[in-house]
């Protein structure tokens, strides 16, 4: 981008790297990584020219996200130009790029082979001329090339051939361990970016000036973006307090300003440039597979006036100026509008089989056997390529889509069978696992290994519960008399399994077969029977069982400690165990059981959206989403998806909410992963209470339990509650809505959990028709020792107490609960409820937010403890001055933040500042 307007700004060490590159005798491979927007696409430009100069012939290719997936796109578009030297290997290397280019069956190649044979072409090709090929976007090149290109790179010393590959510094791809030469690019220097922006926009406001340089910080790309963007939002605002800028990573900044630009085109055009995305159209000049042409994007000069598209010189067609343009039209399209496009374009290459198969797998939701069928062609297209890989995904996926039980079982062995022949174990065991065909006959040991990896990998709860199931019954029929160990894992996988299933069927037979273990089935494992199957039900006392194993801390494998915070969030306890969590989880996502580690990411989000802390669950939250899908662990990813989805509903988030909810609920549904589905009915609720849509929030949550019972083995059945009843009170259903706020008494659920006791009183006072029985139960609710542990709910039934004191005892009554409840929502960032918890004070009377001056009071220790941790000493340091273990302070910390109204240590200078008479040290 530095030489868009003729000339290289700031590159003179790039430059002479390059020319030594293109000077020197012999073949070499260099690559060139960055960031988005650097310049790694004019350095590239820069050295074909050079090379061009200097007599070499050039070949440029490009990856594209969309055709990541395709075998060999990328290593088409290198040897596409040179097929008319084919003719001129001998017979072994022509018979290798016949079946690489579907001119012929055979075996597939491997990649020593493959690559020799293309050195061999190479070699030949560059015996008149020498040879460039130069690779743009190479983190998007498909796996299969990327191998072939990696080996190539290593050989080229001795023939007359030169490999340049441009890198994304963000983005992992097969080049990182590829052990080739590289030339990192860096920013511009402060001097060249004045000098390039001052060429680019001459008389530049200086205000504007001074703060495009800050913001682009030397990124070539954001120097020639940003200013029309600033010049045209500024609107006679001072730059510097321009909106969307501070503190946003410049790739962000730079997708918000092609986002503005893509907002303001008109319907088709958008539709246009999302198919030209989404079928890879290059940002340069890079050409098409052969078999099959890129879309053509028409009736885009809109696109292009707006400085989105460019026009290819070569052929007048319309090009992405950049990368990152092309990624932008994707992310803004809905997934609808996804599908739509991927659609029309399998239609435009009905064709070219690969790509038909890979827009039609895109847009195809429902179970449907022709699109299977194509998906299944495809692979074996693939399959004699040698493109295993995606002939893998191909038929995971048409087996995903088929609509029959044994079309269903006879693609996942296919798919089982080349990835085993692949030297994809791993995948090649979670593909035998995740049907009911296989697995039968093995011995425990694989069963665990394939039944776990078919759950957490694939979301396949009814195959690996039959396996699990029939290897237990096998085990007991085999006569096992002694505890043992694998019977004992095929215990907690099989309760595991039906956590996630939720089905009252799998687990009433489950409790039978257990039964009939007896002794044989440990005592932590019955606890996890307990809880993570109708907590209602069978949970009253687990909070003293999981307190009671924790006692043996010492002697629990990480694992262990995994389940029994399960079971802690299932009583509502998790707070008191999150250390544990906290100490582990790095170790083992790092070194360790990275599933486990993904867990305790969950249960550490979990337990920071019940205490408020929604920014710290928030970035929890994004971090185990990396994870799980860098793992490719499915369950764990749209189990992350659920909670996030979660906390946006909670925090009013509700467009985000709803757009998780959907690809939770498309994923989970089908494979009857209740848990999930539940989880999906649970945003749905939260998210239209939050609007105040209540009778939308009524029936998201009768879908999880109907009013005055709690459905068996659902577990947002009782949490939920509290959602329930606010929905039918707000829809005039006050008698179910008192149904089920008695339903949930006569059920004991204070007995069970210190949430499910604070939410059952703030039901039972919301719904009493009784006025002292309203006030009694508020007074239980609102002074329950879980309350403060519980900020979202508590301000919920102080706002709920609120209105009914308004409505009965005047508008000077109401102003403190009123007040309490408006401070939680502001302080947690849920703005739909505080907005609605104000305007109920605005009918007080109330002009302003009257203070609360209610802070709990501290013991001295809490005190001490507060003002060390205000004053920036960690626990270890805290601890050893007061004696105390770092686990001690850590507790005491946990109950001083509700106490104080605060949410994390950053606050608690200022929370400590405004207790009276009182000054922190």
């Amino acid at each position: 981008m530095e030489s868009i307007i003729g000339t290289m700004v700031g590159r003179e060490r790039e430059q002479e790297t390059l020319s030594a590159f293109v000077a020197a005798s012999g073949g070499r491979a260099l690559v060139l990584r960055g960031d988005t927007g650097v310049g790694k696409s004019a350095l590239l430009d820069h050295v074909a020219e050079l090379a061009t100069g200097e007599q070499h012939r050039v070949i440029r290719a490009a990856g594209v996200e969309a055709e990541s997936e395709l075998p060999f796109a990328g290593l088409h578009q290198f040897l596409y130009p040179l097929l008319s030297y084919l003719d001129r290997l001998d017979e072994v290397h022509r018979r290798v790029f016949d079946v690489v280019f579907a001119r012929s069956e055979g075996t597939p190649p491997s990649v020593m082979t493959l690559g020799i044979a293309v050195l061999d072409l190479l070699s030949l090709a560059a015996s008149q001329k020498p040879l460039l090929l130069v690779l743009d976007d190479g983190q998007w090149l498909d796996a299969s090339s990327t191998e072939v290109c990696g080996f190539v790179g290593r050989r080229l010393t001795g023939s007359s051939v030169k490999l340049i590959v441009g890198l994304r510094a963000a983005v992992r791809s097969g080049f990182d361990t590829a052990a080739l030469p590289e030339l990192p690019v860096t920013t511009l220097s402060e001097k060249a970016s004045e000098q390039l922006l001052d060429m680019r926009y001459p008389g530049l406001d200086p205000q504007i000036r001074r703060l495009v340089l800050d913001e682009a910080q030397g990124n070539p790309l954001a120097l020639l973006e940003l200013p029309p963007h600033v010049r045209g939002g500024r609107a006679g605002r001072d730059p510097e307090q321009l909106p969307g800028y501070t503190g946003i990573p410049l790739p962000q900044r730079l997708q918000h300003v092609y986002g503005a630009r893509i907002e303001t085109l008109d319907d088709a055009v958008r539709a246009e440039l999302l198919r030209g995305a989404l079928d890879g159209v290059g940002a340069g000049t890079a050409p098409g597979r052969p078999g099959g042409t890129r879309y053509r994007m028409l009736d885009a000069d809109e696109a292009a006036a707006c400085g989105l598209l460019g026009i290819d010189p070569l052929n007048g067609d319309f090009v992405f100026r950049h990368p990152l343009v092309r990624s932008t039209v994707v992310q803004m399209a809905t997934p609808n509008e996804r599908r739509a496009a991927h659609a029309v374009l399998a239609q435009v290459h009905r064709e070219d089989l690969e790509r038909r198969a890979m827009h039609l797998a895109a847009s195809t939701v429902d179970p449907d056997e022709q699109v299977a069928a194509v998906l299944e062609a495809a692979a074996d297209s693939a399959t004699r390529r040698g493109g295993a890989v995606a002939a893998v995904a191909w038929l995971t996926r048409a087996a995903e889509l088929s609509e029959s039980h044994e079309e269903r079982s006879r693609r996942f062995g296919s798919a089982a069978f080349i990835a085993g022949h692949a030297g994809q174990l791993d995948r090649a065991q979670r593909l035998v696992g995740s049907d009911t065909a296989f697995g039968q006959g093995h011995s425990p040991a694989s069963v665990v290994a394939s039944a776990y990896v078919a759950l957490y990998e694939d979301g396949d709860v009814r195959s690996s519960q039959r396996q699990v199931l029939g290897a237990i019954e096998s085990m007991r029929a085999a006569g096992v008399r002694e505890p043992d160990e694998m019977l004992t894992r095929l215990v907690n996988l099989l309760l595991a399994i039906n956590q996630y299933a939720s089905d009252e069927t799998s687990w009433v037979r489950t409790h039978e077969l257990f039964g009939s273990l007896g002794d044989l089935v440990p005592f932590m494992s019955r606890i996890y029977q307990d809880a993570w199957g109708d907590v209602v039900r069978r949970g009253a006392g687990v909070g003293e069982r999981v307190e009671r194993a924790f006692a043996g801390l010492r002697d629990l494998e990480p694992w262990d400690v995994t389940r029994l915070c399960t079971t802690a969030y299932h009583v509502d306890t998790l707070s008191q165990y999150r250390p544990h969590l906290q100490r582990t989880v790095d170790r083992e996502v790092e070194t360790g059981a990275a599933s486990v580690g993904m867990t305790m990411l969950h249960l550490i989000m979990l337990d920071q959206m019940a205490v408020g802390e929604w920014d710290e669950a928030e970035r929890t939250g994004q971090r185990c989403l990396e994870l799980t899908t860098s793992h490719r662990n499915a369950l764990f990813a749209h189990h992350t998806r659920a909670y996030l989805g979660l906390l946006a509903a909670m925090r009013g988030q509700v467009e985000r909410a709803r757009e998780l909810q959907a690809a939770v609920d498309a994923w989970a549904r089908p494979r009857g992963v209740g848990f999930l589905t539940q989880i999906a009915d649970a945003i749905g609720t939260t998210a239209a209470l939050s609007e105040g849509d209540y009778e939308a929030a009524y029936l998201h949550a009768i879908g999880i339990t109907p009013p005055g019972t709690f459905t068996p083995y659902a577990h947002q059945a009782s949490r939920t509650l509290l959602d329930l009843v606010e929905a039918a009170l707000h829809t005039g259903r006050a008698e179910q809505a008192r149904a089920h706020a008695l339903a949930a008494q006569e059920a004991d659920l204070p007995e069970i959990s210190p949430r499910l006791a604070l939410i059952t009183y703030g039901a039972l006072a919301m719904t009493a028709t009784d006025p002292a029985e309203a006030d009694a139960m508020y007074d239980r609710a609102e002074n329950h020792p879980a309350a403060a542990v519980f900020p979202f709910e508590h301000a919920r039934i102080r706002l709920a107490h609120g209105i009914r004191l308004r409505h009965t005892q005047g508008r000077k009554a109401a102003r403190l609960s009123l007040t309490l409840a408006t401070e939680t929502f502001e302080r947690l960032g849920a703005p739909t409820w505080s907005e609605r918890a104000r305007a109920e004070l605005r009918a007080t009377g109330a002009a302003t937010l009257a203070s609360s001056a209610h802070i709990a009071a501290l013991t001295w220790q809490e005190r001490r403890i507060a003002d060390l941790a205000a004053g920036g000493l960690t626990n270890k340091e805290i601890g050893e001055r007061m004696h105390l273990s770092p686990r001690t302070v850590s507790s005491h910390l946990y109950r001083v933040f509700p106490k104080l109204g605060i949410t994390s240590r950053a606050a608690l200078r200022d929370a400590l500042g405004k207790i009276p008479g009182e000054q922190s040290v």
